[in-house]
């Protein structure tokens, strides 16, 4: 039986560095490679990981920010910081924007491997419960269970969506409300309908309530 390699998301713009990471990473693991701050917010924001690695010197949006950026979405997946910043100063301020692990540059990749193989062994819990009807929904590891099919992973986004709307099952939220608070100035409000046609597809198609003409709230299952 063929088992599914565990997904690592590569936040490296190095010309040279990144594809050769790449490649001893591979022999382990289904690799999504990135070379800027923004690609690797949206990859990490748009699918589901394992780990990531991310470097701290990137183009358009440091590593710092975009861990900062992961956690402030609740993004748990656990991050392994990649710096050619050695001080103990850095260090701190990488953990401290919520990496779980930090790697200064040039390191060997047998402990790259294994410091991946540690973060992954370690991050093993659901978090908090929330129920929605027979429905368990675990927002910090974007995880719902259904009472049909088991265990359903969704991505970031649709988590951050189902999240809002069951901490506060009574009230209606506008496409507007939730485009703010999960989505990129960018997006456009079509973005919110589409997510919640995601979840619904992944899902129930009465987990959200299409309340006509002020928007969306959690469905009464």
């Amino acid at each position: 039986m063929q088992h599914e390699r565990p997904r690592v998301l590569l936040v490296e713009d190095d010309v040279q560095l990144g594809p050769l990471i790449e490649r001893v990473l591979d022999e382990s693991y289904d690799v999504t490679r990135v070379e800027d701050g923004d690609a690797g917010l949206r990859a990490a924001l748009d699918d589901d990981f394992d780990v990531m690695v991310v470097d701290r010197r990137l183009p358009l949006r440091d590593g710092l920010a975009l861990v900062r950026a992961l956690r402030g979405r609740r993004v748990v997946t656990p991050i392994l910081m990649l710096t050619a910043l050695g001080a103990v100063s850095d260090r701190v301020e990488g953990l401290d924007a919520g990496a779980n692990d930090y790697l200064v540059k040039p390191f060997e990749f047998e402990e790259l491997l294994a410091r991946l193989r540690a973060l992954r062994r370690t991050y093993t819990g659901e978090g908090p419960l929330v129920e929605i009807g027979p429905w368990q929904f675990y927002p910090e590891s974007r995880t719902v269970y259904s009472p049909y099919d088991g265990r359903i992973q969704l991505t970031a986004r649709e988590s951050a969506v189902l999240r809002m709307l069951a901490n506060e099952p009574l009230r209606t939220f506008t496409r507007a409300h939730i485009l703010r608070a999960v989505f990129e100035n960018d997006e456009l409000p079509g973005t919110v309908d589409t997510y919640v046609h995601y979840l619904r597809r992944k899902t129930d198609k009465h987990i959200i309530e299409t309340v006509r003409g002020e928007g969306y709230r959690l469905g009464q299952l």
